[in-house]
């Protein structure tokens, strides 16, 4: 990050602000009048903490970072701004990492002093973090300890507005039982947690069982707990607003009311829209907001898509809609900004045109997918904008992002004349994943000048693994230019699923519906980086960090094979050759087998503990295996059966233990299985119903660890000489890339 003018850096300087050093204790070792940056560099350093100081001074989203070895001062406007100072420094100076994908903490005693003070400063006042989904895809049931964490990295890497769903579900249900219905009805019509973020975006309701009120009141005090930790670091909880969704009967309950049907989506039924024009909703909107006040507090950002794919406005004018949610709005909250999402058509101009644009922000989720996308300003008719990036969807394990197009895009978006750009949105649909775009994202709001990715990565190595070492900077260069080095020309912005976790088809191009049919990145170009990575010398590869990238990179080469070996098991089928038959959809087995083992070896690539968090929320063995239920469905079937065939199925596949060797392996041996039988009966293959496959397995998916098994370097090593074995259809493979490993 470039230095910031030397007059900032007197400013800064000559300002006098609270400091608190890290002295004292308490039940958590932290001093009982010590700020958040202050706890919250305790929780992430514990052996280091008190060798910083934190100033609350200066500009603001401005840091400043002094200090000899083993006393180190970090100065910011906010506690949040400190610890965003603090990542810089443990980047920059002490080549430490802390990301939401592993951990490189191999420091010194002493913590090693500057030269001479380091000063940053964000280019944007908009860093907003998390999709509308994040709650589904990411974690329904994570619980504080999970949130506590994930604060405290967002914060590290400059976010000051993030979205908080948590406890949306308690306040629909306190807001109407004013507006004629019951308890019960209320909590019939509620979805599970895992499938809420669709509700709140007015998609479907009421699957797949009834909540309870001890959940609601547990999600209600955590969704205060997380707003409350956001206030004190001085970050924005960005919050939903109200814009019409109400449950099924209203008018029957309130005389006079007015609502227009929202049909389906995907094969589930839309809540009714309450006409924004009518006193009703007017009514409506002041007890949500009222309530909200009440059980989260205040903000000043509400999240609020009209209309999302596919609403219906049946014969209400959008831009009076518009104009009445936004005085709803603006009547609870004077001065709130409206947040919308940037995805498809929307925001359309007839609402960003009859509202106060100054008062709106587009938080833009395709600036790195469609080559169309080249003027948001006249798109959204200078509406101010962030730029965004979803480089997942429903939480793909594939690695990867378009980091070429965030190089020559965001610099040149934000300063051309006219622009109404205002920062950047980080929105994969599940988070914790892809580190190094993770990192590199975060950081486009606090520099400025052109960005080399080449010199980015290669530092990103030194900082990720604790030093600078020739086999970790080739690792990285290979990433770069493949997995990292995709673009928004094939409109494109994730990767491609491996087809490991697709619905049995020989023809299968890709696991989810709406994923890329194809390979983005030459894939025998990729394999390279496991051979360099596994060749990192061994003092640096004890961190979680490369752990963490060793599973990524071993399990994506072993998953890109999946889109070689198909194809061939389809033309062993197509020729009746049954022996090559045999043997190849063997290898397809024992690569689903191997990789299972391998991402065993990792507690976040666990699918047992993610049905454990579930369960830990239900009161009683029923609402626990419902819970369960609602955790697994979303990852699999998704929902209804009209749902899985419209397009669900798999949406959120992922490359977990115990859904790989579970329902993945269950799958594809039993279409083996009926492909082979088939062949000696010299028959079609039977069709199989694969929902009903897909459920039974839900309800009772067998003993899934919760704890991870295994060494991640072993197993990855076994990939490699797994893969050696093979080359791609070009010739190329891992025996072009050889090295004598440590």
């Amino acid at each position: 990050m470039p230095l910031a003018r030397r007059t900032f850096l007197t400013a800064l300087a000559g300002t006098t602000g609270a400091a608190v050093a890290c002295s004292g204790s308490t039940a958590d070792g932290a001093p009982a009048s010590a700020s958040p940056a202050v706890k919250a560099a305790r929780r992430l350093l514990p052996r280091h903490w008190k060798q910083l100081t934190f100033r609350t001074a200066g500009p603001d989203d401005a840091f400043r970072i002094s200090g000899r070895r083993g006393n180190i001062t970090v100065t910011g406007s906010t506690p949040a701004v400190q610890l965003t100072g603090l990542r810089h420094y443990l980047k920059h100076t002490a080549h430490a990492n802390i990301t939401w994908a592993g951990d490189q903490l191999d420091l010194p005693d002493r913590l090693p002093g500057l030269g001479e003070p380091v000063t940053g400063r964000a280019n944007a006042p908009h860093r907003f973090v998390l999709n509308d989904t994040n709650d589904g895809y990411t974690g329904a049931y994570h619980d504080w300890s999970y949130w506590e964490r994930e604060i405290d990295v967002l914060a590290l890497h400059g976010y000051n507005e993030v979205l908080v769903y948590v406890g949306a579900d308690a306040l629909y249900h306190r807001v109407f039982q004013e507006f004629g219905y019951s308890d019960q009805e209320l909590r019939e019509w509620i979805p599970a947690p895992a499938h809420q973020p669709w509700w709140l975006l007015q998609n479907m309701s009421a699957f797949p069982y009834p909540v309870s009120r001890q959940l609601l009141d547990r999600r209600a005090a955590l969704g205060r707990r997380i707003a409350d930790r956001l206030r004190d670091l001085g970050m924005t909880p960005v919050f939903p607003g109200y814009f019409g969704t109400v449950p099924p009967g209203f008018t029957a309950r309130n005389p006079g009311a007015r609502t227009v049907p929202q049909g389906d989506w995907v094969g589930f039924a839309r809540p009714d829209w309450l006409d924004p024009r009518t006193e009703h909703f007017g009514r409506v909107a002041a007890a949500f907001y009222r309530a909200q006040d009440d059980l989260f507090g205040a903000s000043t950002m509400y999240k609020m898509d009209l209309l999302h794919e596919g609403g219906k406005p049946g014969d209400v004018p959008v831009p009076d809609a518009a104009k009445a949610v936004e005085k709803a709005l603006q009547t609870a909250h004077p001065g709130a900004t409206w947040v919308i999402l940037g995805w498809q058509s929307n925001p359309p101009e007839a609402i960003v045109d009859a509202v106060d644009k100054s008062m709106m922000l587009v938080v833009d989720g395709l600036s790195d997918r469609f080559p169309k996308v080249t003027d948001r300003e006249a798109d959204w008719n200078a509406t101010p904008y962030t730029f965004g990036s979803i480089w997942n969807f429903g939480g793909h394990t594939a690695l990867g992002a378009n980091t070429p197009d965030w190089a020559a895009l965001y610099e040149k978006w934000r300063t051309k004349e006219g622009s109404t750009q205002r920062g950047i949105s980080l929105m994969p649909e599940a988070a914790d994943n892809n580190p190094a775009a993770f990192e590199l994202f975060s950081e486009l709001a606090w520099r400025t000048g052109d960005l080399d990715l080449d010199a980015w990565f290669a530092d990103w190595s030194v900082s990720r693994y604790g030093a600078a070492d020739p086999h970790a900077a080739a690792a990285w260069d290979v990433l770069r230019r493949t997995a990292y080095g995709t673009t928004r020309a094939d409109e494109w912005s994730e990767g491609a699923d491996g087809l490991f976790g697709a619905r049995p088809d020989l023809s299968a191009k890709s696991a989810a519906a709406w994923s890329p049919k194809a390979m983005r990145y030459e894939p025998a170009e990729f394999e390279p980086a496991l051979t360099e990575l596994l060749a990192v010398r061994s003092e640096l590869r004890r961190s979680s960090a490369y752990r963490r990238d060793l599973l990524d990179v071993a399990s994506q080469a072993l998953s890109n094979r999946s889109r070689v070996l198909l194809p061939d098991i389809k033309k062993a089928y197509d020729d009746k050759d049954t022996a090559r038959f045999d043997e190849l959809t063997r290898t397809w087995l024992g690569h689903l087998d191997l990789l299972d083992k391998l991402v065993a070896t990792d507690s976040r690539h666990l699918l047992g503990r993610w049905v454990a968090d579930a369960r830990s929320w239900g009161a009683d063995a029923t609402e626990r295996d419902r819970l369960a239920y609602d955790q697994l469905s979303l990852l699999t079937v998704w929902g209804t059966r009209s749902g899985a065939d419209a397009g669900l199925r798999d949406y959120a596949n992922r490359e977990w233990a115990g859904l790989v060797g579970g329902l993945y392996r269950l799958r594809w041996g039993t279409y083996f299985k009926e492909l082979r039988a088939a062949l000696d009966e010299g028959r079609a293959p039977k069709a199989i119903d694969w929902f009903t496959l897909e459920d039974g397995w839900i309800r009772d998916p067998g003993q899934l660890a919760v704890r991870p098994a295994g060494d991640t370097y072993k197993v990855a090593v076994q990939v490699r000489e797994r893969l050696i074995g093979t080359r791609y259809p070009a010739g190329r493979g891992l025996q072009d890339h050889q090295l004598a490993l440590p």
